[in-house]
């Protein structure tokens, strides 16, 4: 299978993710995709063949393979890579959208594109509501198909039409458990991402109405402070200003004196 194209649209998708999106999407090329392609989809590659059963009765060996593995475990991997991995996608078509609308009016209608607010806000949260779905989704599906996380060696096998209780051997047990556990442990990992992730948007979104609403009231404040101080200091200059001008000879313009107070010599 070729993940290129997939590689491709993710690291456009990259631009529009927060700290943590990008937390993820190296988590799931590095962990998940690049280990998968190198190493894991080997290790499956002859899974049926390998499979041997100590019996010679014709499609015996064929039915206990099915009931062991009703889906291949590499191909569930697949799809389950394919499936956390699209509904990033989600957000690039909004943005999108916006520098569609922008060339369709001919002006600026955002002050950034890319800005998780608005309409792009809902779309990035439903994204991570759909990743976070397909990967427990994935996990739960491969833990109740597979009865856990565990490749026995040895399976014991009933099936029709063999006669008996025959012995089916897998190969590469132990090593396709570690890569089990590998990917199971990235899949967790990028859950918790995503979660994490889910909270930081929300509290940055409620955070940022806050400040618009309460913040500016105080700066309103403080400028009318300001405004009424240099109002002052304008009169007060003004008035000394026009003393200092008087015509020679004029009888200088005297203070009134407080009560009780005494006159300036």
């Amino acid at each position: 299978m070729n993940w290129g194209f997939l590689e491709n649209v993710l690291s456009g998708v990259n631009r529009y993710s927060t700290a943590v999106g990008r937390v993820w999407l190296s988590v799931l090329f590095l962990f998940r995709i690049l280990v998968y392609v190198a190493a894991a989809e080997q290790v499956w590659k002859d899974e049926q063949r390998d499979f041997v059963c100590n019996t010679q009765q014709p499609g015996c060996e064929n039915a206990c393979f099915d009931h062991l593995f009703p889906i291949s475990q590499a191909r569930l991997w697949a799809l389950q890579l394919i499936a956390v991995s699209t509904p990033s996608l989600l957000v690039a078509l909004h943005v999108a959208y916006r520098e569609h609308r922008e060339a369709k009016h001919r002006r600026k209608l955002y002050e950034d594109k890319g800005s998780i607010d608005g309409g792009l806000f809902c779309t990035y949260v439903v994204s991570l509501v759909f990743k976070t779905t397909f990967e427990v989704g994935s996990l739960l599906t491969f833990y109740f198909l597979y009865n856990g996380f565990d490749v026995p060696i040895l399976h014991r096998c009933s099936q029709s039409p063999c006669p008996n209780v025959v012995d089916c051997y897998i190969a590469k047990a132990k090593e396709k458990k570690i890569f089990l556990y590998i990917m199971g442990c990235t899949s967790i990992l990028c859950t918790a991402l995503n979660f994490v992730e889910l909270l930081y948007i929300v509290w940055k979104q409620l955070w940022r109405r806050f400040t618009r609403r309460y913040v500016p009231r105080e700066k309103a404040a403080f400028s009318y402070r300001r405004a009424s101080a240099s109002k002052v200091t304008a009169e007060v200059t003004a008035q000394v200003n026009a003393e200092v001008t008087a015509e020679p000879g004029a009888e200088p313009r005297r203070h009134p004196v407080p009560p009780g107070g005494a006159a300036a010599e």
